[in-house]
């Protein structure tokens, strides 16, 4: 069995240990009774927040090197940089 432990540990605040095999434990050793409904909810909670930023890992990656927008700016001005930057806001989008 393959526990989904990111939604374990959100679900169970007190779980300090997660085994595949023997479940989640406390940190004094006593066994947690995980009841799905609620690592379900967890996850959906936790895809929830990570779509929530997914837009800031995808617009840094395709923004310009700070360099080449200074650059940009110093030659072309603010506005055609403002312009080349909204290319990629409006790409990625905050939700």
């Amino acid at each position: 069995m393959s526990l989904d432990h990111e939604a374990i540990y959100k679900a169970y605040p007190d779980a300090v240990t997660i085994d595949d095999g023997t479940g989640a434990f406390k940190a004094d050793g006593s066994q947690i009774t995980l009841v799905q409904s609620a690592i379900d909810s967890a996850r959906t909670t936790l895809d929830a927040e990570a779509a929530a930023i997914a837009y800031k890992g995808q617009r840094k990656a395709e923004y310009p090197t700070i360099e080449d927008q200074l650059d940009d700016i110093y030659h072309n001005g603010i506005d055609a940089w403002k312009a080349t930057i909204k290319v990629t806001k409006d790409k990625y989008p905050k939700p």
